[in-house]
């Protein structure tokens, strides 16, 4: 016995537009775009700031052609999508491989150039979370040299002030955004890193590229800085279009027992 299904014109109309919809959407983009049927186009947004200009994120995002210390070819591929929906999966689940701690924007603990710090487990674990979220100043660096002990001086930062993030020609040459690692990156001396302990109560140095210090002088320098296990150093800060003064630093970075170095998401907030 064959039934007969009447169907009214107007809701086969509907149907068969949403399918047309749906079907020339799904060939342009990774989503559907059905808004046309009465539900929300699925548009993720990503933002740099946050709160109508009050909260800015200063992490880079990973990708593949980010600098690497050393490298000329970037990180490469470290993220895979490992388990997929599409392939038959309940839930799509990434996996990070072969990601050096002391990638993009991240944080250096003591061990991580002191080997008897690494051994007693002055890991990232360890570090200050009082001093890493606080009030922050941010400097401009002189364009033309690295920061000495001169130019330390010339910045006249207060008595007081304990966490500087000191903005300089890296980020005016977009350094993070070339895949290949530049020796000729800004950073402190290890005169200027002797001058910032001796003279300064900064306790955490923040800075637009992957190391604090020059390159010529990168290992003097951190000894400098991290052998009282006092100063914690976060690297690899976007700091484009951020106005010097005085922001709320928030800076968490991932609890990693025994690592030296760990990825962070940092924000100012105004």
């Amino acid at each position: 016995m064959i039934m007969m299904i009447k169907i009214k014109p107007l809701i086969l109309l509907l149907v068969l537009s949403c399918t047309w919809v749906l079907t020339v959407a799904t060939s342009d983009g990774a989503y559907p775009t059905i808004s046309d049927c009465g539900m929300e186009e699925l548009v993720p947004v990503r933002r740099e700031v946050y709160g109508n200009g009050r909260i800015f994120d200063i992490s880079h995002r990973f990708r593949e052609d980010m600098p690497s210390w050393d490298s000329v070819d970037g990180l490469g591929q470290f993220l895979r999508l490992r388990n997929s929906i599409k392939n038959g999966s309940l839930a799509n689940v990434s996996e990070l491989k072969y990601l050096s701690v002391h990638s993009g924007t991240h944080v250096d603990a003591p061990g991580h150039v002191f080997d008897h710090y690494f051994d007693a487990g002055f890991d990232v674990d360890t570090l200050d979370l009082e001093l890493l979220n606080g009030p922050a100043l941010l400097v401009d660096v002189p364009r033309d040299k690295n920061i000495t002990a001169e130019v330390m001086k010339s910045l006249n930062i207060p008595k007081g002030i304990r966490r500087v993030i000191f903005r300089t020609l890296n980020t005016d040459r977009r350094l993070m955004w070339k895949k290949e690692f530049d020796t000729s990156f800004a950073g402190l001396m290890k005169d200027g890193a002797e001058w910032l302990v001796e003279n300064t109560d900064i306790k955490l140095i923040g800075i637009d590229y992957l190391s604090v210090a020059a390159y010529v002088e990168a290992i003097p320098s951190h000894l400098v800085l991290l052998e009282a296990r006092d100063i914690i150093l976060v690297e690899s800060l976007k700091l484009d279009h951020i106005q010097p003064g005085i922001y709320s630093l928030h800076c968490l970075p991932l609890r990693l027992p025994g690592a030296e170095g760990s990825p962070a998401r940092c924000i100012l907030i105004k």
